[in-house]
């Protein structure tokens, strides 16, 4: 079962709408559907919400140590109240998935990805769970560092928010470690049907 819900991004204005941030538009948006608000908490390095569902206690967690540092956080508050890593779930974003589309994945390397990188050294383990939000790739590796701190264009920022709004729905299912639930609900992706013609009025 999942306890501790993190969402990576990088604090401040200037990359609130930026493809780095979909962790935290995930972890903003479970915030809203669980009814809680996340806090500064110092000792943790981040900002922190904790509620009860179900009789189980839930945390979510927003790194703000910029990406580079977010195992620091996600460590901090992890040790402190025993959480393993396998009740972890880290929510961020993924070029090699397409905007619109998530995967849940246990376990497994980084990718390069630097938040990924640092989470594992300080948790130890690569033996975690991530919710990969795709983001798209650009094509070019040297445009990546680029292309993961701009905004997406309107209708990639739609399957995006889509995306959310869609995955967030498995939480129950994460939540009650019934990952094989939560896998098939993140996974299947149906885009919208267009709507057949009108008939003619005679």
């Amino acid at each position: 079962m999942i306890k501790l819900f993190v969402g990576l991004g990088n604090p401040g204005p200037e990359y609130q709408g930026t493809r780095h941030n979909a962790g935290f538009w995930w972890v903003d948006a479970l915030a809203r559907e669980l009814k809680v608000t996340l806090q500064p908490e110092k000792s943790f390095h981040g900002h922190v919400a904790r509620t009860v569902v179900h009789g189980q206690t839930v945390w979510l967690l927003e790194p703000q140590t910029y990406m580079n540092l977010s195992g620091k956080s996600v460590s901090a508050l992890a040790r402190f109240y025993k959480i393993e890593p396998a009740q972890v779930l880290v929510a961020h974003d993924e070029l090699d998935v397409v905007p619109g589309q998530a995967k849940l994945k246990f376990g497994g390397g980084h990718a390069g990805h630097n938040g990924l990188r640092d989470i594992h050294a300080q948790l130890g383990t690569p033996d975690y769970w991530r919710l990969r939000l795709g983001i798209g790739h650009p094509g070019v590796k040297a445009d990546v560092a680029n292309w993961v701190l701009q905004k997406p264009a309107p209708d990639q920022r739609d399957a995006m928010e889509d995306c959310v709004s869609r995955t967030i729905k498995a939480f129950p299912a994460l939540m009650a470690g019934e990952m094989e639930k939560a896998t098939l609900l993140v996974h299947t992706h149906k885009p919208p049907r267009p709507k057949p013609p009108r008939p003619e009025q005679v």
